[in-house]
């Protein structure tokens, strides 16, 4: 799912969206909470319901839909989220200095999403863009691009084999780390000391490899097996991870080293200024 689940950034704020009906839909309490600076968001977005119902009639609950983003414990769960016409009409109620600049913010990341499906290597090109600015290595981001794709085309074979949704397709993303590292996404996300940060973002070149290899294993048994529907899905899950996971325990052996490590790539100004003084 990362790849239709993001995090957009307005002025140092986080704001969840998520791609549904191929358009981005953002996470209204997360608006708020950019707009307002209120550090009780989900408060004032039930308050601000209640007083536009009351002065102007508008139940803004209909504009919205309800769903799944990932949380501070790294789980999804249903959220009001709004499209980039909604969120218009609700920061029209949000009394802030903010709502000007945020509209000029909005408009563009809706633009950039037009050019993405009319040019899908610009998505490429931005993400390229956004990891080489975090101060990723240019090898590291070729082999993070590589499984980005690789999960793409497990996740399109899928959506052909009737698998299911996100939930279904959660426990096989499961099944195949566990087979891979012997953690699942949520284990080794502690592993790592991790929150809401994004896993495979936080992974090393080895780490990365084999999160590809048991993907695109898993992808080529689907296949090669006809598998159908879920638990057919399930065994090539497991089948494809197995393999990954037996190549990183016979290289753990050759080499004396674990390849899952707590290591991971979290760039605060902190850890930037103990790796510029080489520590």
């Amino acid at each position: 799912m990362e790849e239709t689940m993001k995090l957009a950034i307005f002025q140092g704020k986080g704001i969840r969206k998520t791609l549904h009906n191929n358009e981005w839909w953002f996470s209204v309490v997360d608006v708020i909470e950019a707009l307002t600076d209120s550090s009780k968001p989900r408060v004032y977005w039930n308050a601000m319901k209640t007083r536009v119902k009351a002065s102007d009639g508008i139940e803004l609950s209909t504009i919205c839909r309800q769903l799944k983003l990932s949380a501070s414990d790294g789980k999804l769960y249903e959220t009001d989220c709004a499209n980039t016409e909604s969120v218009f009409r609700i920061i029209q109620s949000i009394p802030s200095p903010k709502a000007e600049p945020f509209k000029r913010w909005l408009a563009k990341v809706g633009y950039e999403r037009v050019q993405e499906i009319e040019d899908p290597e610009l998505a490429t090109k931005r993400t390229r863009a956004l990891y080489k600015a975090k101060g990723y290595t240019d090898d590291w981001i070729e082999k993070r691009i590589r499984g980005i794709a690789i999960r793409g085309e497990l996740t399109e074979e899928w959506k052909k084999r009737n698998v299911g949704a996100e939930k279904e397709y959660a426990i096989l993303t499961s099944e195949i780390s566990k087979a891979t590292f012997g953690m699942t996404p949520s284990q080794y996300k502690k592993f790592k000391g991790l929150r809401r940060e994004n896993l495979r973002d936080h992974m090393d070149d080895l780490e990365l490899i084999f999160s590809m290899l048991g993907e695109a294993s898993t992808t080529a048994i689907a296949k090669g097996k006809d598998a159908q529907g879920f638990e057919q899905n399930q065994t090539a899950a497991h089948q494809g991870g197995s393999i990954a996971g037996h190549a990183r325990k016979e290289l753990e052996v050759k080499s004396g080293k674990k390849v899952s490590t707590k290591k991971n790539y979290l760039f605060t100004p902190q850890s930037q200024q103990k790796k510029l003084a080489g520590k």
